[in-house]
């Protein structure tokens, strides 16, 4: 689906267009190969660098093509079906449009288009400016979230069971695909500061960018920070495991010797052959006594040297 959306600095609102012009904004949704091949011949585009926008794990990067300048990056897409943190985009800058190319909907954009988020899409600069700034906040927003409830799993770090386990798992899985995607991002983010990836940008936008930059590495940063606790939890879960079980392991076999004593005493004398105290009318309590006095001293051998 391809739509037009324009505002300039004197309109109210943002307005959808039914066809193109100077200063559009072209947002396209899960465009097909019709979509594709129209918006190549109308916008002049690369039809191969356009056609990796199909591929939903294409990486971040940055090129430049036959007067635009093609940015792929990605944006938080929650996919509770494929278990994907992230879903790709392409920002495609040229000289008289801006165009967004997506696989899946972008919440991020709908406060641009309801007008409840003002730009202008006129301006370039400022408008890549804000698409960008608006997915930093989105991964900041979303890592904020993981790292509360990494916090509570940390805090109940020894009533962490499976299903916990395999949730910090999915965390960890989610915050790598944060981090691929946010890295490279920035090192392009960086190159369009210091060279201006042919757009047009006056001090206040270069300003801008390079707070850009300096949130999206805090970003990383905070990724990075998350996924080592999340490590230090499962290091620490899996302490507590072999722990427990060792210990489980360690009470079974001294209950195991504990047990084959008094077994052995009573299999000795269920034989049918002469044997001591036989005759004893006493021998059943000559016997159990004995045998209590040897489980008393083999426990007390044991809690002696911690194995009990």
């Amino acid at each position: 689906m391809i739509n037009y959306y324009f505002r300039t600095v004197k309109d109210e609102t943002i307005k959808e267009l039914g066809e193109p012009r100077t200063g559009v904004w072209v947002h396209v949704v899960d465009p097909n190969e019709e979509d594709m091949a129209k918006l190549v011949e109308l916008f002049k585009l690369d039809g191969d660098i356009v056609k990796d926008a199909t591929d939903f794990y294409e990486v971040p990067r940055m090129e430049k093509s036959e007067g635009a300048t093609y940015y792929f990056t990605r944006y938080p897409y929650n996919d509770q079906q494929q278990g994907n943190a992230t879903a790709p985009i392409l920002i495609i800058v040229g000289e008289t449009f801006v165009m967004t190319i997506a696989l899946r909907d972008v919440p991020q954009f709908r406060k641009f288009i309801s007008g409840e988020r003002p730009v202008f899409t006129t301006q370039k600069a400022k408008f890549f400016i804000q698409i960008m700034s608006i997915f930093t906040r989105s991964f900041d927003r979303e890592l904020r979230r993981f790292q509360k409830a990494v916090n509570k799993d940390r805090i109940r770090l020894r009533s962490i069971g499976p299903k916990d386990i395999e949730r910090l798992v999915g965390y960890e899985t989610k915050l790598n695909g944060m981090v691929d995607a946010l890295i490279p991002t920035n090192i392009w983010l960086q190159k369009v500061t210091n060279t201006g990836g042919q757009i047009q940008m006056y001090s206040e936008d270069v300003e801008m960018m390079e707070d850009l930059v300096i949130a999206n590495g805090q970003v990383v940063n905070s990724a990075r920070s998350v996924l080592t606790t999340i490590q230090n939890i499962r290091g620490a879960i899996e302490a507590i495991m072999t722990s427990r079980l060792n210990n489980a392991l360690r009470v079974l076999t001294v209950l195991t010797i504990l047990l084959t004593v008094p077994l052995v005493i009573a299999s000795l004398y269920g034989m049918n052959v002469a044997l001591p105290l036989q005759d004893n009318p006493y021998a059943f309590f000559v016997i159990l006594t004995f045998s209590v006095v040897l489980l008393l001293s083999l426990v007390a051998f044991f809690r002696k040297n911690d194995w009990l």
